[in-house]
């Protein structure tokens, strides 16, 4: 797929949003083309987590329009359109009396799949992400470490097979080392799903290894929409402040970059 050319499937036109006085979203305008991961970048309060949640209906604009698929969410039937959209936070939010099998079931159960077929995507949603369902599907969350935990988040998420996947800072609570090598295997997942993917981080390595593009967020507004190579070289000042924090890095070698 020829990315630069593929049809907006979310797109954000105009919008803005505030809870009382407070702004946090101001006239944001922005793109997420069919099939790539466009990574909203930002320190904390910047609206990355806002801006999420308007796709999903969570939230609703003040003014302007969020479109996915080409129909403004609020025209949307928020339960139906939560169930096109995977949705992967910090801590997994699995459900902790359910096993892992039926974390993963819960929406193909809820679309009343039949009963061999959830059987079947629970178990390959669960290779997806590395874990053998044979070892996993009847544990409990408690039984799991946190890198298993956000494992099963991501299976769950994909386990219905929606076009378009949130990720909402999904490994930024896991220690260095594990959040590394699910990273890894993340990128590897990345490539084979042919996925709409939305990814929010405050982490410019974590942006430059998932991103296609990546849209810079500064106090609610958009400072800047950059291919990863080209946030790395841009004379602007507040991408240019990231980048300094930057050493040499392994990720930098892995997207090509010298």
């Amino acid at each position: 797929m020829d990315r630069a050319k593929a049809q907006p499937t979310i797109v954000f036109r105009s919008v803005s949003f505030q809870r009382g006085d407070h702004p946090i979203l101001k006239n944001l305008s922005l793109e997420v083309r069919e099939g790539e991961t466009l990574v909203l970048l930002g320190r904390s309060g910047s609206g990355k987590t806002t801006a999420l949640k308007l796709v999903n209906r969570l939230l609703e604009p003040n003014s302007g329009e969020v479109l996915v698929e080409g129909r403004a969410t609020t025209d949307w039937d928020p339960i139906r359109l939560r169930r096109k959209i995977g949705y992967v936070i910090q801590e997994a939010g699995l459900f902790p009396h359910f096993t892992v099998e039926r974390n993963v079931a819960v929406v193909p159960e809820l679309e009343h799949w039949p009963a061999n077929k959830v059987q079947e995507r629970v178990a390959k949603s669960l290779h997806t992400v590395g874990l053998e369902p044979s070892q996993f599907a009847g544990r409990y969350p408690h039984e799991l470490s946190g890198g298993q935990k956000q494992r099963i988040g991501v299976a769950r998420a994909l386990a219905a097979d929606p076009p378009i996947l949130l990720m909402d800072e999904p490994f930024g609570a896991l220690d260095p080392v594990t959040r590394g090598e699910i990273q890894k295997e993340f990128l590897i997942i990345q490539r084979g799903l042919q996925k709409t993917i939305l990814f929010v981080t405050h982490d410019l390595r974590e942006a430059l290894l998932f991103g296609t593009r990546i849209a810079l967020l500064e106090a609610g507004e958009l400072a800047g929409v950059y291919e990863p190579q080209t946030f790395l070289r841009t004379t602007d000042p507040l991408a240019a402040a990231y980048v300094a924090t930057l050493g040499r890095s392994s990720v930098l070698q892995k997207r090509g970059v010298q």
